[in-house]
C-alpha cells in the first residue's frame, strides 16, 4: 500500500472537479466507492472532525462522475443512487445542469 502524503477536503475536491460539494460528499460517504484507505478523517480539535480523501481518489472521483454522465437519464439515475436526501438531490442536479 502506498504512502499518503497528501490528503485534499471534500469541499476542495469539489472546486477542482467544478462539481457541488455535497454530490463529492454523497459520493464519500459510501466507501464502497472508492479504493479502500482513500477516504480519510482528519482532526483539527477534540470535537472538529472532516472527511478527506487522498490524492489518487480525485481521479478516482473523475472516472466515476465520467462514467455517468453519458446521457441525461444515466445521469439522473447515478445521482438518485448516491443521494437518497430529496433536497439535496434537488440542489446538486440544479448544480448539475450544465
Amino acid at each position: 500500500m502506498a504512502v499518503v502524503s497528501h490528503v485534499f477536503t471534500l469541499d476542495y475536491v469539489a472546486s477542482i472537479l467544478g462539481e457541488h460539494p455535497d454530490l463529492i460528499d454523497a459520493i464519500v460517504s459510501n466507501d464502497d466507492n472508492l479504493t479502500y484507505g482513500s477516504i480519510i478523517t482528519i482532526s483539527s480539535g477534540p470535537d472538529d472532525y472532516r472527511t478527506a480523501i487522498a490524492a489518487d481518489a480525485i481521479d478516482e472521483l473523475r472516472a466515476l462522475i465520467a462514467d455517468n454522465r453519458h446521457s441525461p437519464e444515466e445521469w439522473e439515475l447515478f445521482l438518485e443512487h448516491v443521494i437518497y436526501d430529496p433536497e439535496t438531490l434537488e440542489i446538486v442536479k440544479a448544480h448539475s445542469s450544465r
